[in-house]
């Protein structure tokens, strides 16, 4: 999900999930242990892949970040069980009642942001990764008259940890 976080920034969520599929080939299916391995070649052959976002800076922060989130999992035993350690281990649900209110980033997700890169993690600032905090279900910004609201909350009070290993595959 990093990955495709990093690969969105500028860019629409649209340009990027309508090239996901290219995404999974051309980094490995997303398996940390494989990208992290990618040399001169694999590197030469995603910038000529016209399937993914073709920019050399956000190339090398995959390649980077399959490496820091490698040394994650060594040092915590999962990058799910430190990653969830941010929120308690419990999703936070916000009560947004207009999509207007809801924020692009937070004090949450800037502490989070400075812990990746301090970790060497690249193309992580706060507003990447509060919609990574999103996507893998971290944070509930569904507005309250929204049906899915009610459904990720409902998910949330039986805890988090599951939700963000999907993140991991």
């Amino acid at each position: 999900m990093l990955i495709l976080e990093g690969a969105q920034a500028g860019l629409s969520w649209e340009t990027i999930l309508n090239r996901r599929e290219n995404y999974r080939r051309a980094f490995a299916r997303f398996d940390p242990e494989r990208v992290a391995a990618f040399g001169a070649a694999q590197r030469r052959t995603l910038l000529a892949d016209s399937g993914i976002i073709r920019n050399r800076l956000k190339i090398e922060a995959a390649i980077s970040n399959a490496r820091a989130f490698l040394e994650v999992q060594r040092e915590h035993g999962s990058f799910d069980a430190w990653l969830w350690q941010f929120v308690d281990g419990k999703p936070v649900v916000n009560r947004w009642r207009f999509l207007r209110d809801i924020l692009p980033q937070t004090p949450l997700s800037l502490a989070l942001s400075k812990e990746l890169r301090r970790r060497g993690f690249r193309f992580v600032g706060p507003t990447i990764v509060y919609a990574f905090m999103q996507a893998v279900g971290m944070v509930n910004d569904h507005v309250v008259d929204c049906f899915r609201h009610e459904q990720v909350g409902r998910r949330a009070r039986g805890g988090g940890p599951s939700k963000a290993a999907a993140a991991e595959r």
